[in-house]
């Protein structure tokens, strides 16, 4: 029997390095013992390590799969991927087989392993807790699995200028601003209790509580009473519940109609928790458009990209650089513009820790088309500019070829003048120096006949 022992209970590194010369050995899955060290120890224990590393051939969808395995908290993890890999040497197509019991079964530790995730990434709560050196936040949390350093990247992106430690019974991560590293797991004795800010926070919270939506199913589901006793505003629940009833009686006694958001701020409001498609999920969080609610002019483009998904605003990633020295020259003022998205939330792709752009399909871009309307509705803009075919699909309700319509104005049912021309990403993906000089000189003139039209 060979023992194999890990360095931490999430070592994708070490269980890749293991398997690899297991398999080189020709060492069956049957006669391995994996153990955790949980921080020290060998990366082989007990028995003396196979010599050798294989080469492996693995399907693409295999590292993904394997990373988020590996965070799970089932102890037969590293033995059930080895002997996936293994299979796969023989069956490259093993993966597309759901029927198969193995496969299924990684599958479905995979998705418990992303729903953690993404409980850990909504239900975090920070507190403040100065130190020496200034300003710093902390966060008690209690994952399911493996998840603290698998997670880690999303909340340096995401709280990139604020120094935080979120605390876990396991594993503790810290950002000082530069740099993220991790402890040994805290006690939540070690957390704190509160601050300040929480009373403002379960003000707020109580004010946008509407009685009237109220699916208490719908919302135990996405939030399980089990994470209640760590957020501040789940004290309140029991009694925003209790009195829903008589809110909501009280509310139709005076004839109300609860009819949707029609301002800007409301719609903004309405759509931070919107799950009309799937893309809600995997994306940090709703990113609405932005600008005067009285803006004449309204630019739409495609989707938010990484940058824009973790800032939370519209047009401000390599493509919105673009985009604003553009405005620049053609004489528009940003600031006076209203700049939304056809989707409002980012698609993509992960590839190790980036995450690829994937462009919306024609249900995401009808689902999200409701947001876009209401837009419109709220702002009543003179003129609409839509970036890119995706926008164009979301504004007119159909499919578009820009080459055909660019730069060509048109009336749209609602009075607006409609002007459709590329997106910005385009301008940065054309590789020839001077066709991509010549399309922004196009695309700038487009611009200021947009302006001429503002007058």
């Amino acid at each position: 029997m060979t023992s194999i022992t890990l360095v931490a209970p999430d070592d994708f590194d070490g269980f890749r390095v293991a398997a690899r010369a297991l398999i080189a050995a020709g060492t069956p899955p049957a006669a391995v013992t994996w153990r955790v060290a949980g921080g020290d120890g060998d990366l082989f224990g007990g028995d003396a390590s196979p010599a050798g590393a294989a080469e492996l051939r693995v399907p693409k969808a295999f590292p993904d799969l394997a990373r988020r395995v590996i965070c799970h908290s089932d102890p037969e993890r590293f033995a059930l991927l080895h002997a996936l890999l293994v299979a796969l040497q023989a069956r490259p197509k093993l993966l597309e087989d759901s029927a198969d019991p193995g496969v299924r079964r990684l599958d479905e530790m995979a998705k418990a392993v992303g729903r953690d995730v993404h409980k850990m990434r909504a239900f975090v709560r920070f507190r403040e807790v100065p130190d020496d050196r200034g300003e710093h936040y902390a966060a008690w949390f209690e994952p399911e699995h493996h998840i603290v350093r698998y997670n880690s990247g999303f909340f340096t992106r995401r709280f990139t200028t604020m120094r935080f430690s979120i605390l876990t019974p396991e594993l503790c991560l810290h950002w000082d601003g530069e740099t993220a590293s991790f402890s040994p797991g805290a006690t939540k004795a070690e957390a704190p209790d509160g601050d300040p800010i929480e009373a403002t926070w379960k003000t707020y919270y109580a004010s946008i509580f509407n009685p009237a939506r109220l699916k208490i199913d719908a919302m135990t589901s996405e939030m399980p009473k089990k994470y209640w006793k760590n957020l501040p505003e789940a004290e309140l629940i029991p009694d925003l519940i209790a009195g829903a009833g008589a809110r909501v009686q009280t509310m139709l006694d005076a004839g109300a109609e609860r009819p949707p958001a029609t301002t800007i701020d409301g719609l903004r409001a309405e759509a931070s928790a919107c799950q009309r498609c799937p893309l809600w999920q995997p994306a940090t969080q709703t990113v609405f458009g932005e600008g005067p609610a009285d803006a004449a002019l309204m630019f739409v483009g495609e989707q938010p990209g990484d940058q824009e998904d973790i800032a939370g605003r519209p047009f401000v990633g390599p493509a919105g650089q673009v985009f604003d020295a553009a405005l620049a020259e053609a004489g528009i003022d940003r600031r006076r513009a209203y700049v939304s998205n056809a989707v409002k939330h980012f698609k993509f792709e992960p590839r190790g820790k980036r995450r690829i752009h994937a462009k919306p399909d024609t249900g995401e871009i009808n689902a999200c088309r409701w947001w876009l309307d209401a837009e419109r509705a709220a702002l009543k803009p003179r003129i609409i500019v839509a970036l890119g075919a995706t926008a164009a699909r979301a504004v007119t309700g159909k499919a578009v070829t820009i080459s055909k319509v660019r730069g060509v104005p048109s009336i749209q049912a609602d009075g607006s003048e409609l002007w459709i021309t590329i997106h910005p990403s385009y301008l940065l993906r054309i590789e020839d120096p001077a066709q991509a000089a010549a399309e922004r000189v196009r695309f700038v003139e487009e611009l200021k006949a947009v302006a001429a039209r503002l007058g």
